[in-house]
């Protein structure tokens, strides 16, 4: 059993939950993720790992609450344990040799882009970190940014914390004003992600992004996470989460993306009838 060791409201709608798991704190790097289930009749879902600590053996875990599942982890609290919990899943994001890089956060994918982040600080690399949300409201790990980045931008789509726009805007900002990159790693929305590689690949800049689709088994047997990247169909669980941006066939992986939006709906509406009851 994978017990919660601390849970923590970031934001309004996103949760960091530190949890019991030695096995894979051990072998767990920046850029792969884990699939749980809160009970045994529960949906299998990944999440990429936010932090690991080997010492002590957590890892470290953000989410926002948007579905039925995520929904029923949140109902869980400290002390109580997941059913499964397992990983390291996927390919660690690839670090060494980099000198500059700007790494772009989007929302709750600032949660993924911050160990990358952290790795790279860690390297000796200079990190500049484009973060961006809808307003100030939804800011997240800011002081964690700050303390792992030699250069902070933070973004707010409108104006009520930092500068006001969109990431794109301030990383095409920096990349005009001299600030050369050996590479740009782009994690968050699919729609923001596709544009941040719009605009590298006018700098002919290298740009890695990191690709959420939908996933069931994480092994790479189901084929529901597949994506088309320079053409040919990839695995997000087994060739990814990291990709080549600018070979990602963003359009397609935009409509898959949307294809249970119906069925994530009922599921969030049969959950919130689950708790009614249980109040009652």
């Amino acid at each position: 059993m994978y017990t919660i060791v601390k849970k923590e409201r970031l934001n309004p709608t996103v949760t960091r939950m530190v949890i019991k798991a030695p096995f894979v704190a051990r072998k767990a790097e920046p850029g792969q993720f884990i699939i749980f289930r809160t009970h045994e009749d529960s949906e299998r879902v990944p999440l990429t790992i936010a932090d690991y600590d080997r010492e002590a053996g957590t890892v470290t875990i953000i989410y926002q609450i948007v579905g039925g599942s995520t929904m029923e982890l949140d109902d869980m609290q400290e002390g109580q344990a997941l059913c499964d919990f397992v990983g390291p899943l996927g390919v660690a994001t690839h670090t060494e040799g980099l000198k500059k890089v700007a790494v772009v956060g989007g929302g709750v994918g600032c949660a993924i882009a911050l160990p990358v982040t952290r790795k790279l600080h860690e390297q000796g690399c200079e990190v500049h970190a484009i973060v961006g949300f809808r307003n100030k409201d939804l800011v997240i790990l800011e002081e964690e940014f700050r303390a792992a980045s030699s250069r902070l931008v933070m973004m707010t789509d409108d104006g009520s914390y930092g500068e006001k726009g969109l990431v794109t805007a301030a990383l095409e900002r920096l990349i005009t004003e001299g600030e050369a990159y050996d590479e740009v790693i782009a994690i968050g929305p699919l729609v923001m992600m596709k544009f941040v590689c719009a605009v590298t690949r006018k700098y002919g800049i290298k740009t890695v992004v990191s690709m959420n689709p939908i996933m069931i088994d994480g092994t790479g047997m189901c084929g529901g996470c597949r994506l088309t990247v320079g053409g040919e169909t990839k695995f997000a669980c087994v060739d990814g989460p990291d990709f080549d941006g600018h070979l990602v066939d963003f359009d397609e992986a935009i409509r898959r993306g949307t294809m249970y939006r119906e069925f994530e709906q009922h599921a969030r509406e049969a959950h919130c009838n689950l708790l009614s009851k249980e109040v009652e």
